[in-house]
């Protein structure tokens, strides 16, 4: 046997590993902050629907059917990205990009992940089954819609935020207004924390014709992510008081309200990196409303 063939030669083991390792990089795995700001908004609805105590079995679906569609998500975002990712500086090591993963293998993932978690689905209440059929569809259309607007966020915050009113039906059957107004906070946090990633890119996403809040905002961007920031701090207060909330709850939406001011400091010279740092700062973001409404229902019981 030659150097060459011993070079070509590969193991069905090593060949294996290396398409797991293909398929981990195209559900971004390694990189769960798309999990977290999925799941944020789908922990504060399961404690308001709870009233603090959520039935254990319905969270461990909630978390395990987030990670699924997420990871389910992001093969989809990079099958409809697949012309797109090769130009982009951030993007063009995807493994659809370079050749690691086929357009049909990345349709694939997403099926069979999709799968899986309406699997999960199937062990709720039949209204919380129904509503994941458009949970499902908001998660295969986002990807497609840079190509037709400007706001193709506001699709990605109802895909994210579609957990909420799902939340609140496999707990009590219903949604009660404040879980509505609940939704449209997720819907504004996606507008915010998603025009932050977009400015990362924007240079390129002009070049290439892919449409983003960050190119429609243009030099109004960070005036536009105040005014949405100051909303979205405006529903929480409002959903506190409806839902009769305490002290612990509004210091969680006082710390929440400082990163968000962070986030306006990072990114007051519109630097890719710094936008890419306040975006993955909203986690703490959520984390500090989740917090808070644990602290609140634990000290009030």
């Amino acid at each position: 046997m030659t150097l060459s063939d011993t070079n070509i030669a590969r193991s069905p083991a090593s060949s294996w590993r290396e398409r797991l390792s293909a398929y981990a990089r195209l559900t971004r795995i390694n990189r769960p902050i798309g999990i977290f700001l999925l799941m944020w908004p789908a922990l504060w609805a399961l404690w308001l629907a709870g009233a603090g105590q959520p039935p254990w079995g319905v969270v461990v679906i909630f978390l395990g059917g987030g990670v699924l569609m997420r990871s389910a998500g992001c093969a989809i975002n990079d099958f409809a990205d697949r012309d797109f990712d090769a130009h982009v500086a951030r993007t063009r090591a995807r493994p659809l990009a370079v050749g690691d993963v086929t357009p049909r293998e990345a349709l694939a993932v997403f099926v069979v992940l999709s799968l899986l978690a309406f699997g999960l689905v199937l062990m709720l209440n039949w209204q919380t089954i129904a509503m994941s059929v458009v949970a499902l569809l908001l998660a295969a259309i986002y990807p497609f819609m840079k190509r037709f607007t400007h706001m193709p966020q506001l699709f990605l915050g109802a895909a994210f935020g579609w957990a909420i009113p799902m939340a609140f039906t496999a707990i009590t059957g219903s949604v009660p207004g404040f879980a509505w107004l609940l939704f449209a906070t997720a819907l504004i946090w996606a507008l915010i924390y998603d025009t932050q990633y977009a400015m990362v890119d924007r240079e390129d996403d002009l070049k290439i014709g892919v449409k983003s809040t960050a190119i429609l905002f243009g030099r109004h961007d960070l005036a536009v992510i105040a005014v949405l920031q100051v909303a979205m701090l405006l529903l929480l207060v409002v959903i506190g008081v409806w839902a009769g909330l305490g002290a612990a709850y509004f210091g969680g939406v006082a710390v929440a309200g400082g990163l968000f001011a962070y986030q306006q400091y990072l990114t007051r010279r519109r630097e890719p990196a710094a936008c890419f740092k306040a975006f993955l700062n909203n986690n703490y973001f959520g984390m500090a409303i989740f917090i808070g409404l644990v602290l609140d229902y634990a000290l009030t019981v």
